[in-house]
């Protein structure tokens, strides 16, 4: 099967579905940003931005001496970076496209999705709401810590710091939202490939 990368004769029912769902799941996240409801959902995201660090930390021949989350939806590694919840993201929601790729997904992330896992029958959908929570959070958290008010331990204050260019850690937040906003619409574009 060759895929349909120009999205011709698009949306054919499951698209309809994933844009709906997709839409519905932005809407009641937003909606709830503020609320306690969302804390599991947070925190999650949470470990898996840490976890983003850990790894690459590893890749770098790095060692990693643990990995903190906070109640107050922070998080530390000694590591940089501030795209691993946006990949992380981008992963999910294109691993909700198919039941199998969902399952997997879920399985992998069972130790931090454990309360989940006893809220929602559907896989699929799971997947879809936290790579959505995923993606949204990280969007948040940067514009919050670097555009609003201006966090100064912030990953990309730090980075900012060894970074020989000019940008400052507002400038490096405008930079990698962009980038969390190019992993959230790939992600959307790559499932309506998938699911065509």
């Amino acid at each position: 099967m060759n895929p349909n990368w120009e999205l011709k004769n698009c949306c054919e029912h499951e698209q309809v579905q994933f844009l709906v769902t997709i839409g519905v799941f932005t809407l009641v996240i937003l909606a709830l940003w503020r609320t306690f409801l969302l804390t599991p959902f947070k925190l999650i995201t949470v470990f898996l931005h840490e976890a983003s660090h850990a790894i690459a930390c590893k890749l770098t021949c790095g060692e990693v001496e643990g990995i903190q989350v906070h109640a107050n939806e922070g998080g530390m590694t000694q590591t940089r970076g501030d795209l691993g919840s946006s990949f992380w993201g981008m992963a999910l929601i294109l691993a909700s496209t198919n039941l199998l790729t969902a399952k997997i997904a879920a399985g992998c992330l069972v130790l931090s999705l454990l309360i989940v896992l006893f809220i929602a029958k559907n896989w699929t959908l799971r997947g879809l709401c936290i790579g959505v929570m995923n993606s949204l959070f990280s969007v948040y958290d940067i514009y919050d810590d670097l555009i609003s008010r201006r966090v100064h331990i912030s990953d990309a204050e730090k980075f900012a710091e060894l970074c020989p260019c000019p940008c400052n850690g507002a400038a490096w937040g405008v930079i990698w939202a962009m980038i969390s906003f190019i992993f959230l619409f790939g992600a959307i574009y790559l499932g309506l490939v998938i699911l065509s």
